[in-house]
Protein backbone atom coordinates (compact mmCIF):
# COMPACT_ATOMS: atom_id res chain seq x y z
CA UNK A 1 0.00 0.00 0.00
CA UNK A 2 1.20 3.25 -0.97
CA UNK A 3 1.73 6.23 1.74
CA UNK A 4 -0.74 8.04 -0.06
CA UNK A 5 -2.90 5.57 0.23
CA UNK A 6 -2.32 4.54 3.92
CA UNK A 7 -3.22 8.29 5.00
CA UNK A 8 -6.93 8.41 2.45
CA UNK A 9 -7.73 5.17 4.42
CA UNK A 10 -6.92 6.82 7.99
CA UNK A 11 -8.64 9.97 7.14
CA UNK A 12 -11.80 7.47 6.13
CA UNK A 13 -11.44 5.60 9.50
CA UNK A 14 -11.49 8.44 11.48
CA UNK A 15 -14.52 10.32 9.89
CA UNK A 16 -16.28 7.23 11.47
CA UNK A 17 -15.22 7.37 15.00
CA UNK A 18 -17.37 8.83 17.55
CA UNK A 19 -16.04 12.46 18.27
CA UNK A 20 -16.18 14.60 22.03
CA UNK A 21 -14.75 17.75 21.08
CA UNK A 22 -18.65 19.73 20.94
CA UNK A 23 -19.01 18.13 24.45
CA UNK A 24 -15.79 19.09 25.65
CA UNK A 25 -16.15 22.39 24.21
CA UNK A 26 -19.24 23.59 25.48
CA UNK A 27 -18.91 22.02 28.78
CA UNK A 28 -21.89 19.76 28.67
CA UNK A 29 -22.70 17.56 32.07
CA UNK A 30 -21.88 13.87 32.03
CA UNK A 31 -25.42 13.27 32.08
CA UNK A 32 -25.82 14.28 28.40
CA UNK A 33 -27.70 12.01 25.86
CA UNK A 34 -25.46 10.95 22.73
CA UNK A 35 -27.72 10.26 19.88
CA UNK A 36 -26.47 8.18 16.62
CA UNK A 37 -28.73 10.37 14.27
CA UNK A 38 -29.65 7.22 11.51
CA UNK A 39 -30.64 9.36 8.65
CA UNK A 40 -28.73 12.47 9.54
CA UNK A 41 -28.63 14.48 5.65
CA UNK A 42 -32.83 14.26 4.92
CA UNK A 43 -34.81 16.74 5.73
CA UNK A 44 -35.57 16.11 9.16
CA UNK A 45 -32.66 14.82 10.31
CA UNK A 46 -31.24 18.41 9.83
CA UNK A 47 -33.92 19.66 11.31
CA UNK A 48 -33.07 17.40 14.49
CA UNK A 49 -28.65 18.54 14.43
CA UNK A 50 -29.90 21.97 14.72
CA UNK A 51 -31.98 21.65 17.69
CA UNK A 52 -29.89 19.64 19.35
CA UNK A 53 -27.17 22.19 19.00
CA UNK A 54 -29.04 24.43 21.33
CA UNK A 55 -30.57 21.17 23.97
CA UNK A 56 -28.05 20.87 27.28
CA UNK A 57 -28.89 17.90 27.72
CA UNK A 58 -28.09 15.99 23.79
CA UNK A 59 -25.05 15.62 21.82
CA UNK A 60 -25.17 13.84 18.59
CA UNK A 61 -21.86 11.77 18.45
CA UNK A 62 -22.49 10.32 15.13
CA UNK A 63 -24.75 10.42 12.03
CA UNK A 64 -25.33 7.86 9.74
CA UNK A 65 -26.43 8.12 5.55
CA UNK A 66 -25.59 7.29 2.35
CA UNK A 67 -25.27 10.79 1.24
CA UNK A 68 -22.51 11.86 2.87
CA UNK A 69 -21.80 15.68 0.96
CA UNK A 70 -23.32 17.33 3.83
CA UNK A 71 -21.17 19.19 6.65
CA UNK A 72 -21.68 18.34 9.89
CA UNK A 73 -20.24 18.87 13.53
CA UNK A 74 -20.19 15.30 14.12
CA UNK A 75 -18.85 12.14 12.52
CA UNK A 76 -21.24 10.71 9.47
CA UNK A 77 -21.12 7.03 8.25
CA UNK A 78 -22.57 5.57 4.80
CA UNK A 79 -23.41 2.78 6.61
CA UNK A 80 -24.09 1.16 10.22
CA UNK A 81 -21.97 -1.18 9.49
CA UNK A 82 -18.93 1.53 9.35
CA UNK A 83 -20.54 3.20 12.59
CA UNK A 84 -18.96 2.51 16.02
CA UNK A 85 -19.58 5.74 18.05
CA UNK A 86 -20.26 6.02 21.58
CA UNK A 87 -24.18 6.40 21.60
CA UNK A 88 -27.09 5.97 23.99
CA UNK A 89 -30.03 5.91 21.76
CA UNK A 90 -30.29 6.28 18.05
CA UNK A 91 -33.06 8.21 16.81
CA UNK A 92 -34.03 6.81 12.99
CA UNK A 93 -35.68 9.21 10.23
CA UNK A 94 -34.54 7.38 7.16
CA UNK A 95 -36.34 5.05 4.84
CA UNK A 96 -38.91 1.76 5.41
CA UNK A 97 -36.06 -0.13 3.74
CA UNK A 98 -33.45 0.53 5.99
CA UNK A 99 -35.30 -0.55 8.72
CA UNK A 100 -34.44 -3.96 9.31
CA UNK A 101 -30.57 -3.30 9.15
CA UNK A 102 -31.11 -0.63 11.79
CA UNK A 103 -33.35 -3.19 14.23
CA UNK A 104 -30.37 -6.09 13.69
CA UNK A 105 -27.71 -3.21 14.67
CA UNK A 106 -29.85 -1.60 17.47
CA UNK A 107 -30.38 -5.53 19.14
CA UNK A 108 -26.70 -6.45 18.60
CA UNK A 109 -25.43 -3.06 20.48
CA UNK A 110 -28.24 -3.47 22.86
CA UNK A 111 -29.15 0.51 21.95
CA UNK A 112 -32.57 2.09 22.51
CA UNK A 113 -34.29 3.32 18.97
CA UNK A 114 -36.84 5.80 19.04
CA UNK A 115 -38.36 4.96 15.11
CA UNK A 116 -40.02 7.64 13.37
CA UNK A 117 -39.25 6.13 9.57
CA UNK A 118 -43.42 5.51 8.71
CA UNK A 119 -44.80 3.11 5.90
CA UNK A 120 -43.25 -0.04 7.44
CA UNK A 121 -44.74 -3.33 5.92
CA UNK A 122 -46.61 -5.99 8.38
CA UNK A 123 -43.38 -8.05 8.45
CA UNK A 124 -41.49 -5.40 9.64
CA UNK A 125 -44.15 -4.23 11.81
CA UNK A 126 -43.92 -7.88 13.63
CA UNK A 127 -40.31 -7.54 13.90
CA UNK A 128 -40.30 -4.03 15.80
CA UNK A 129 -42.07 -5.87 18.21
CA UNK A 130 -39.61 -8.76 18.63
CA UNK A 131 -37.12 -6.19 18.60
CA UNK A 132 -38.60 -4.72 21.35
CA UNK A 133 -38.55 -7.81 23.49
CA UNK A 134 -34.86 -6.91 23.84
CA UNK A 135 -34.64 -3.59 23.44
CA UNK A 136 -36.79 -0.05 23.95
CA UNK A 137 -38.17 1.10 21.31
CA UNK A 138 -40.27 4.05 20.97
CA UNK A 139 -42.45 4.10 17.97
CA UNK A 140 -45.61 6.81 17.81
CA UNK A 141 -48.25 8.24 14.97
CA UNK A 142 -47.05 11.74 15.76
CA UNK A 143 -43.89 13.02 16.88
CA UNK A 144 -45.43 16.24 17.64
CA UNK A 145 -45.29 16.90 21.68
CA UNK A 146 -48.22 19.39 21.26
CA UNK A 147 -50.44 17.20 19.59
CA UNK A 148 -49.23 14.29 21.84
CA UNK A 149 -49.98 16.48 25.02
CA UNK A 150 -53.80 16.82 23.11
CA UNK A 151 -54.22 13.43 22.99
CA UNK A 152 -54.07 13.42 26.99
CA UNK A 153 -56.42 16.42 27.44
CA UNK A 154 -59.23 15.40 25.02
CA UNK A 155 -59.48 12.37 26.92
CA UNK A 156 -59.94 14.29 30.21
CA UNK A 157 -62.54 16.82 28.39
CA UNK A 158 -64.39 13.67 26.49
CA UNK A 159 -65.27 12.32 30.47
CA UNK A 160 -66.75 15.61 31.75
CA UNK A 161 -68.13 16.54 28.32
CA UNK A 162 -69.51 13.65 26.67
CA UNK A 163 -71.73 12.51 29.09
CA UNK A 164 -72.95 15.88 29.80
CA UNK A 165 -74.18 15.87 25.97
CA UNK A 166 -71.80 17.71 24.34
CA UNK A 167 -71.66 16.96 20.24
CA UNK A 168 -68.46 16.42 19.35
CA UNK A 169 -66.51 17.37 15.88
CA UNK A 170 -62.74 17.54 14.42
CA UNK A 171 -62.04 19.39 11.70
CA UNK A 172 -58.18 18.86 10.12
CA UNK A 173 -56.66 20.76 7.48
CA UNK A 174 -53.26 20.04 5.29
CA UNK A 175 -51.57 21.54 2.51
CA UNK A 176 -52.87 20.44 -1.02
CA UNK A 177 -50.11 17.73 -1.49
CA UNK A 178 -51.49 15.42 0.87
CA UNK A 179 -53.02 12.73 -0.47
CA UNK A 180 -55.01 10.55 2.03
CA UNK A 181 -57.99 11.98 4.13
CA UNK A 182 -58.79 12.26 7.34
CA UNK A 183 -55.31 12.48 8.50
CA UNK A 184 -53.66 9.53 10.80
CA UNK A 185 -53.23 12.54 13.31
CA UNK A 186 -56.71 13.30 13.27
CA UNK A 187 -58.19 9.39 13.95
CA UNK A 188 -55.85 9.32 16.79
CA UNK A 189 -57.57 11.84 18.14
CA UNK A 190 -60.91 10.76 17.64
CA UNK A 191 -59.49 7.42 19.26
CA UNK A 192 -58.65 9.32 22.42
CA UNK A 193 -61.71 11.20 22.48
CA UNK A 194 -63.81 7.76 22.13
CA UNK A 195 -61.88 5.64 24.58
CA UNK A 196 -62.52 7.40 27.17
CA UNK A 197 -65.80 7.17 26.36
CA UNK A 198 -66.13 3.09 26.18
CA UNK A 199 -66.33 3.45 22.21
CA UNK A 200 -70.06 4.35 21.82
CA UNK A 201 -69.40 6.93 19.24
CA UNK A 202 -69.13 6.16 15.43
CA UNK A 203 -67.11 8.58 12.68
CA UNK A 204 -69.25 10.12 10.57
CA UNK A 205 -66.99 11.63 7.30
CA UNK A 206 -69.51 12.94 5.04
CA UNK A 207 -72.98 14.07 5.51
CA UNK A 208 -73.77 15.13 1.87
CA UNK A 209 -75.59 12.21 1.03
CA UNK A 210 -78.12 11.24 4.22
CA UNK A 211 -81.21 14.23 5.09
CA UNK A 212 -81.38 13.52 8.63
CA UNK A 213 -80.07 15.12 11.96
CA UNK A 214 -77.21 14.65 13.61
CA UNK A 215 -77.02 11.17 15.78
CA UNK A 216 -76.53 11.64 19.65
CA UNK A 217 -72.66 9.12 19.80
CA UNK A 218 -71.44 10.12 16.41
CA UNK A 219 -67.89 12.34 15.65
CA UNK A 220 -67.95 14.28 12.81
CA UNK A 221 -64.77 14.55 10.84
CA UNK A 222 -64.43 16.89 7.87
CA UNK A 223 -60.87 17.32 6.01
CA UNK A 224 -59.54 20.67 4.32
CA UNK A 225 -56.78 20.27 1.70
CA UNK A 226 -55.34 23.68 0.55
CA UNK A 227 -51.98 25.74 -0.03
CA UNK A 228 -49.18 24.91 2.37
CA UNK A 229 -50.86 24.46 5.68
CA UNK A 230 -48.38 21.79 7.39
CA UNK A 231 -50.83 20.40 9.69
CA UNK A 232 -53.82 22.34 11.78
CA UNK A 233 -56.48 19.67 13.75
CA UNK A 234 -59.51 21.27 15.83
CA UNK A 235 -61.51 19.83 17.88
CA UNK A 236 -65.11 21.45 19.10
CA UNK A 237 -67.35 20.29 21.81
CA UNK A 238 -70.65 21.78 21.48
CA UNK A 239 -73.44 22.16 23.93
CA UNK A 240 -76.14 24.06 24.46
CA UNK A 241 -75.37 27.82 24.39
CA UNK A 242 -71.94 27.48 24.46
CA UNK A 243 -68.75 25.61 22.70
CA UNK A 244 -65.02 24.40 23.67
CA UNK A 245 -62.79 23.99 20.88
CA UNK A 246 -58.86 22.27 21.37
CA UNK A 247 -57.03 23.41 18.39
CA UNK A 248 -53.29 22.46 17.24
CA UNK A 249 -51.16 23.96 14.73
CA UNK A 250 -47.78 22.90 13.36
CA UNK A 251 -45.92 25.46 11.82
CA UNK A 252 -43.28 23.86 10.58
CA UNK A 253 -41.87 20.49 10.64
CA UNK A 254 -39.38 21.26 13.04
CA UNK A 255 -42.49 20.08 15.95
CA UNK A 256 -41.88 16.45 14.92
CA UNK A 257 -38.01 16.74 15.08
CA UNK A 258 -38.55 18.52 18.85
CA UNK A 259 -40.43 15.40 19.63
CA UNK A 260 -38.22 12.88 18.59
CA UNK A 261 -35.02 14.65 20.51
CA UNK A 262 -37.39 14.62 23.90
CA UNK A 263 -38.17 11.12 22.88
CA UNK A 264 -34.29 10.14 22.85
CA UNK A 265 -33.90 11.76 26.29
CA UNK A 266 -36.55 9.91 27.51
CA UNK A 267 -35.82 6.14 25.76
CA UNK A 268 -32.18 6.65 26.99
CA UNK A 269 -31.30 3.71 29.51
CA UNK A 270 -35.32 2.44 29.59
CA UNK A 271 -36.03 -1.13 30.08
CA UNK A 272 -36.86 -2.83 26.35
CA UNK A 273 -40.35 -2.77 25.63
CA UNK A 274 -42.38 -0.70 23.17
CA UNK A 275 -42.79 2.84 24.24
CA UNK A 276 -44.59 5.95 22.67
CA UNK A 277 -45.35 9.92 22.97
CA UNK A 278 -47.43 9.44 25.68
CA UNK A 279 -44.84 7.72 27.77
CA UNK A 280 -43.02 10.64 27.28
CA UNK A 281 -45.26 13.48 27.97
CA UNK A 282 -46.65 12.67 31.94
CA UNK A 283 -48.71 14.66 33.99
Amino acid sequence: MTEKHSVRDAHAAIRCLPSLSKEEKIGRRSTMVKILMHGCNGKMGRMITEIVKNDENAVISAGVDAYVGVPNDYPVCETLEKCDADADVVVDFSNAGAVDGLLDYCVEKKLPVVLCTTGLSEEQLEKVKEASEKIAILKSANMSMGINLLLKLLAEAAKVLGPAGYDIELVERHHNQKVDAPSGTALALADSVNEALDKKYTYVYDRSQVRQKREKYEIGISAVRGGTIVGDHEVIFAGTDEVIEFKHTAYSRSVFAKGAVEAAKFLAGQKPGMYDMGDVIRF
